[in-house]
Order: C-alpha cells, then structure tokens, then sequence
C-alpha cells in the first residue's frame, strides 16, 4: 500500500475545497460549541456597539453641534464612551474564550495524530522521514492553533461588522450605499480568484519546511559518521541546498500572502472617495446632511476595514487550510494491517506457516515468490542468504510488519491476521538489527510492553531475571537495572543496546522468538552467554536466527537459504555454505 504523504497529499482525490476541509476541521472542536456560542454572543455585543457609535456621532453633529446645544453632546459623548467601554471588556472576554479553545484544539489534534501513528504500519514509516513527520506534528498544528486562538474570532467580528456596516449603508442611503458596494463586489471576484493559488504557496511552503526538519533530523543523527568521514562539507552542501529551496519557497508564500492587504487598501480608498463625491453631490441636492455624510463615511469605514483586517486573516486562513491538509493527510490514513476472522481450529505441533507467500514492496519490485515453508514447535530455524536476498523481509512477515502481498501466513494455525495486536505480541518475540531503546532506566527498557511485569518491584524483577539466567548480562551494566540511558542512548553501545532487546523479549517468553542478526554486535563472550541462554528457553519456544555468520546457526534443528525470492531447505550446515558462497558469488 502507498504511505507516501508527498504523493498523497498531492493526488486530485485527496485535494478539498477551503469549505469542505473546514467543515472537517471545525469537527475537531465541536465539543468547544458552549465556548463558541458565548465568543460568538460577545462578538455580536462588541460589534453593535461599534456600529452604533457613528448613528449617534451623526446624529450629535445634526442635532446638537449644528444647534449649539451642548448638554445634549456631553450626554452623547458619555453614552458613546460607556458603549465602547462595554465593546472592550466584550473584546477582551472572547479573546480569553478563544485562547483556551486554540490550546485546548492543539492539544487535542496533537494527540489525534500521534495515535494515529500508532496504528500505522512499518511501511508508512518506511516510505515518510521523520522530519517531515515532526514540522507536521508541531509546526503545522500550531499554525492551525494561532487561526482559531487568534484569528477565528477577528475573522468572524471582522464579518459581522462588514455586514452590520453595509446593512447601515443601505438603508440609510441606497443608492450612496450601491455605489460605495461597487469596490467590495470585486474584492469578492479577485479573493476567489487567488486564494486557490495562495493556498498552494503556502502548502508548499509548508512541505519545503518539513523537507528541511527532515534534512537537520537526518544529518543530526548520522552527526558521528559524518565527522568520522570529514564529510562536513557534504552534509553542509545538502542543508544549503534545503535552505535555499525553503528561502525560495517561503519567498513566494509570503508574497502570495500579502497581496490581499495592496489590492484591498486600494478599493477601499476608491469606496471613500466614491462616497465623499456622490454624498456631497446629495447635500447640494438638499437630499442629505452632513451629520449623515459623516456617518456614512464612518459606516463606510467600518465596513472596508474589516475588509482589510479580512485581507491579512484570509492569508492566515489559507496558511491553516494548507497545514490541516498535511494534517488530514495522516489523520485520513487507515492500516493496511487489518484484523481478520478466523474460525480454523489449531492442529498438529506447527507453530508458522507460509502457504504460497508472496511479498513486493510499494515500489513494486518481488522479494518473495510462492514461499511455503513449516516451523514446529520447541524447534531452532536458521535462515541464511546473501544481503539483500530477502532474510529480513521473511522474519517482518513472521512478525507481521507487513502482510504477504498474495498467499496466506499461520500461527499457531490460524491466519496470523485474525490475531489481535496485542496477542500476536505477546505469541512473537522481534530483536531487530537496530533495537529500539528509549531515554530512562535498563528497568524500564527492559519492562517495555510488558504488562505482565508492570508490577513487579525491583526485588522480583530480580528473582525473575536471574532465574532466566539474565543476571549476567544485567551485570554488564555500570549500575545494573538503574543505569540510566542518555537521550539518543549514546551512553550505552551497540552492542549492549541488542542486549536490552534480547533481555526484554525473553522475559515476554513468546511462543516464536526471531533473532534478527541480535548478535552481530557483541563480543564473543557475551555471544556465548546469549547461547547459554537461548538453549534454557521454554521447551515451546520455536527460535528462528536470521544470520550471515554461520557459527551462529550450528545448533539449528533446520537451515533455509533465501535469496532471489525462494526459501529453500539448505540441510546441512555445509550444505547451507555451498549454497550461501554460490548465492554470494551470484549476486
């Protein structure tokens, strides 16, 4: 299956219009809608008042200025100052409101994402860098929180006043108010015709961007080998590169952005101008006041600055369209690796098998053809190939990393897929080549996944180490089960990291254990302390050793060899070397 986000996000079915990808997002905050409601009253309160305020300035200058009568003007001026008082204290409560939706939202959809990639498969992970993943999960969000902590809000006011102020317009004056509407009818054509092509700037802005933290993600963790090759000047080109691209890419955004606030400042000057000329050709006319002109050019005002204000918002509205279409990208995702129904009734003593597997990955090349092969319970399987010949491919199938392409797989004789997540866990044991270990203590490494041992004190999880005879390899640690690991676990080796693995499957005590070339990086001590080990395994535990030193496989029950897509039985160990230095030559 396709995990591509780049290719994805760009394919015509995964494209949506601004309304439909709001209506999707605004379903993210519709436990927010109390909150929402009383931003949206406050924002209604703000806003009459505001448009009130030039009735009355109108109304003071033809009834009070223009007669002298002054005590009517103070008492308008103090009715006009109580107003916009209120108006502040209302702004002011539905910015606080909508804060806390924004950081309550960013929580929320932060969280969504992240246990959505939970349940992706290996292969999303294989086909997405990671530092792309990261300026999705944290910069994308956060441009979606800032739309809806500070911009939802002006937006909305901004549109209510407009209407408010064009309501005004009219009935005061239709055919003024007509006339002064021309200029906002094509700000309306023009915003329809751009917005699709700042939407797509800002979107691949946005992708350069993750292309970037993807660029410094990956440099920073090969940081060692790059000075161990003195290839700085390599890596520094490639980040140039990448920064140059997001400096041109940004460019082009930014400039996308701005164009609204020009293009919206012009027309709204020709609004003011259209009103001042036609409104004073109406007071010659005897058809107007001036008390009246100048609330209409307040009205006026009123009704293109938030136009303006608009301008600015809708860039920023473009920018969280294009954010939450990189979002909804991964939100939209499903696995592959679906749970099926099985009703077959497990028989015989098979604890694997493969009937007619095969497997291609996304890019479409086969590295398994029409596999069938049978693993027994309490038995060692060695499996030995060339790189690449698809050693590790077999082993992920086992585990169900991925699902065969066609044919189908049993554990324990029933399809591997009717298994929920966390049985099939529990049933296999995977000690990867590159053991995942994370910052904290041995114990809690070793503990990971493990609900049986959740609740063991230090005391029995020490009973029960030693009692598997791990004790040893726990002692190979400065401080034992409290040895705290560094960020990035480079205060351990790698070796001793594939030694965490191993001891944390074994204490699972899985029904199938796969030993991914687990002791490619250790001494031939500790190699011999594995050995020991793996032979006080429960008598139900079927090991399969993917190897390419054969000193590790001397002690299998049976040997496959893999390469060019066919498990074959290799018999003997010399058979199983004849066979791996032809396969070597070959390739």
């Amino acid at each position: 299956m396709n995990y591509n986000l780049d290719s994805l996000n760009s394919s015509e079915d995964q494209k949506q219009g601004t309304l439909a990808g709001l209506r999707k997002l605004l379903v993210l905050i519709a436990e927010e809608r109390p909150v929402l409601y009383r931003a949206a009253v406050a924002i209604l309160i703000n806003s009459g008042l505001n448009l009130l305020g030039p009735l009355l300035i109108g109304h003071a200058i033809d009834t009070y200025i223009q007669h002298h009568l002054f005590t009517g003007l103070i008492k308008t001026g103090a009715l006009l100052f109580v107003m916009y008082l209120i108006a502040l204290f209302s702004s002011y409560f539905q910015t606080q409101l909508m804060g806390g939706v924004g950081q309550r939202m960013l929580f929320k959809l932060r969280n969504s994402i992240f246990n959505k990639l939970q349940e992706l498969p290996v292969a999303f992970f294989n086909q997405n860098k990671s530092g792309d993943l990261i300026s999705r999960i944290n910069n994308d969000t956060d441009k979606l929180n800032q739309f809806f902590s500070q911009s939802l809000m002006q937006f909305i006011g901004s549109i209510v006043t407009m209407v408010g102020a064009g309501i005004f317009l009219l009935v005061i004056q239709v055919k003024l108010g007509m006339a002064s509407l021309i200029p906002a009818l094509i700000i309306v054509i023009f915003t329809r015709i751009v917005s699709p092509w700042v939407k797509k700037k800002n979107s691949l802005s946005m992708k350069s961007t993750g292309s970037l933290s993807a660029e410094i993600q990956e440099s920073l963790s090969n940081f060692r080998v790059i000075v161990a090759f003195n290839r700085r000047d390599f890596f520094r080109k490639r980040f140039d590169d990448a920064n140059k691209q997001n400096y041109e890419v940004a460019l082009k955004a930014g400039l996308a952005n701005s164009i609204f606030v020009p293009v919206y400042g012009l027309l709204t000057n020709l609004a003011q101008l259209i009103v001042l000329a036609y409104g004073i050709a109406l007071i010659k006319q005897g058809n107007f006041t001036i008390g009246l002109l100048v609330s209409y050019l307040s009205y006026s005002t009123n009704f293109y600055n938030p136009l303006r204000q608009l301008a600015a918002l809708w860039a920023n509205f473009q920018v969280a369209m294009a954010g939450w279409d990189r979002i909804s990208g991964i939100l939209a995702l499903e696995s592959d690796l679906v749970q099926v129904t099985d009703d077959i009734i497990p028989t015989g003593n098979s604890i694997l098998e493969f009937k007619g597997v095969y497997f291609s990955y996304p890019d479409g090349k086969e590295v398994l053809h029409n596999i069938s092969f049978n693993l027994e319970a309490g038995k060692t399987y060695a499996f030995v190939g060339p790189t690449g010949g698809g050693k590790t491919t077999t082993a992920s199938l086992i585990a169900r990393l991925y699902d065969p392409s066609q044919g189908k797989i049993l554990l324990a004789g029933k399809d591997i897929r009717s298994y929920p997540a966390s049985e099939r866990a529990q049933k296999i044991g995977f000690i990867l080549q590159e053991p995942f270990l994370f910052s904290g203590t041995v114990r809690e490494n070793i503990l990971y996944g493990n609900d049986t041992l959740s609740n063991y004190n230090s005391e029995q999880l020490e009973e029960l180490i030693n009692s598997a005879s791990l004790g040893k390899l726990v002692a190979l640690f400065d401080q034992g089960l409290d040895t705290v690991l560094a960020s990035g676990n480079d205060s351990i080796s790698l070796g001793q990291k594939q030694l965490l693995a191993f001891m944390r499957a074994v204490l699972r005590k899985p029904d199938l254990l796969i030993l991914d070339e687990a002791t490619a990086n250790i001494d031939t001590m500790t190699e011999q302390l594995l050995g020991d080990i793996l032979q006080k395994l429960p008598l139900h535990t079927t090991l399969v050793v993917i190897a390419h030193r054969l000193n590790t496989i001397e002690r299998a029950d049976q040997i496959f060899f893999v390469n060019s897509g066919q498990v074959t039985p290799a018999g003997s160990l010399e058979q199983a070397v004849t066979m791996l230095m032809a396969g070597k030559v070959s390739s």
